[in-house]
This record gives structure tokens, C-alpha cells and sequence, in this order.
């Protein structure tokens, strides 16, 4: 049976703005299990991205728990915060956060290197994986001598790279062309039946449609839709 990984309880987040108060999501409640393949669907605005950086303890929430392994990171202190992102939960954001003074190599062994990795088998793992993205013959290259594309793709590559059991994706696949965001996606396939739970934020309705199942934001609520069995690889 899959193990629950993240889970919120009564979840809350709202933001003080000079015309009032706004309610980005009020009680929400999801399990999310190892295994779990999760499109986070919604308009432009509706609050993904905040959503995905609640999960990933890199924002508050106003009200409710978030529960990561059955721990309540309420308790957590800022180090158990940065503890728990080295160890358990991987991110691939929107713009990318490429260190600009470091090489494509170097950019995805970081995670690894600040894990205590040796520097050979940091190398070794990170060369595989930009193969698996298809940018190993841009390694030695800088983030501002790729394309935006090519970016994303290292930001993939480095995000996957410490094997972590939850990975969490905004718009993994935005500035990617159709054949790139297929092999992206197949290789979240991969990861799923290796047991991790990746949760991507998309406006892609194909690739959403593939996932086991969709957690839909509209208007402070986000409900689970399931995806119809003729609709997935």
C-alpha cells in the first residue's frame, strides 16, 4: 500500500492587500501518496504556484497543517525546513534560479555537492541525467548562453537529481516544444513507478490529462478531479 508522503489538513492561505483581504485557498484537505502522479490545474492567478511553495515549506500558511511524513512542519525550525527540502522534496521552478556564475554542470551537481556527495559520483549522476534531458553537450556552457528551453531543462535536470520521494514542478514544461515536454513527462513516468509523488502545475490540458489525477484551483477551492482511464498513456 502507498505510504501518505504530504498532506494538508484544513489548509488556509490568505494575503493582506490594500483593498482587502484575499483568499487564495480556504480549508483544503488532500493526501498525497508515494506513487501519485498529480496535475495542479487552474487560471492564471488562481494560486498554483503558492500552492506548490506551501507543500514545499517556502511559504506559511495562514491557517491548518501541513503534514510531511506524518511530522507537522508547524514545529519545524528554519534548518529542519532547509533539512527536509536537502532530503525529501525536490522543486523545479517557473524562471529556473540557475546559479549564473557556475557552469550547467556545476548547476546540477550542486544539490549534491551541498548533500556531502563525492565530487565524482556528483558528476557521474548529474552527467546522466542532462543525457536523460538531452543537454549533456551543453555542460560547460553558462544559464546565459542557453536558450530558455535549455534552461529548463537544467532546471529539470537538478531538481531530479537527489532522487528525493516528492517532486514538485511549476510549469516544468512551459518553455519546452511538444517532443522536449514528452520526454520530460515520460520521464516522470519513470519516476512514479519508482514509488516518488510528483505534482506538476500545468496549463498543458494533454499532459494533465495523463496524470492519475487532477487537484483543480478555482476561486479559493481546489478539488481533486479524476482523469478518465482512456485519457492516460
Amino acid at each position: 500500500m502507498n505510504k501518505t508522503l504530504l498532506e494538508t489538513i484544513n489548509l488556509k492561505k490568505t494575503f493582506h492587500h490594500k483593498n482587502g483581504i484575499i483568499q487564495l485557498f480556504n480549508n483544503v484537505n488532500i493526501k498525497i501518496k508515494s506513487g501519485d502522479l498529480i496535475a495542479l490545474v487552474g487560471p492564471s492567478g488562481s494560486g498554483k504556484s503558492t500552492f506548490l511553495h506551501l507543500l514545499a515549506l517556502l511559504d506559511y500558511p495562514t491557517n491548518g497543517k501541513i503534514l510531511l511524513k506524518n511530522k507537522d512542519t508547524k514545529t519545524f525550525s528554519n534548518n529542519d525546513k532547509d533539512k527536509a527540502r536537502k532530503e525529501n522534496v525536490s522543486i523545479i521552478f517557473q524562471d529556473n534560479n540557475l546559479l549564473t556564475d557556475f557552469t550547467v554542470l556545476e548547476n546540477v551537481m550542486m544539490p549534491l555537492i551541498i548533500k556531502g556527495e563525492k565530487t565524482f559520483i556528483a558528476e557521474k549522476k548529474s552527467e546522466n541525467l542532462l543525457k536523460k534531458v538531452k543537454i549533456l553537450d551543453r555542460k560547460n556552457h553558462f544559464p546565459n548562453e542557453l536558450s530558455g528551453g535549455e534552461q529548463q531543462r537544467v532546471a529539470i535536470a537538478r531538481s531530479l537529481v537527489s532522487e528525493t520521494e516528492i517532486i514538485l514542478a511549476d510549469e516544468p514544461t512551459g518553455n519546452l516544444d511538444y517532443k522536449t515536454s514528452e520526454n520530460i513527462f515520460s520521464y516522470f513516468l519513470k519516476l512514479k513507478k519508482m514509488n516518488k509523488a510528483i505534482i506538476f502545475a500545468t496549463h498543458n490540458r494533454e499532459l494533465a490529462n495523463k496524470a492519475d489525477y487532477k487537484l483543480s484551483i478555482l476561486r479559493g477551492n481546489i478539488k481533486r478531479v479524476n482523469v478518465l482511464p482512456n485519457k492516460r498513456i
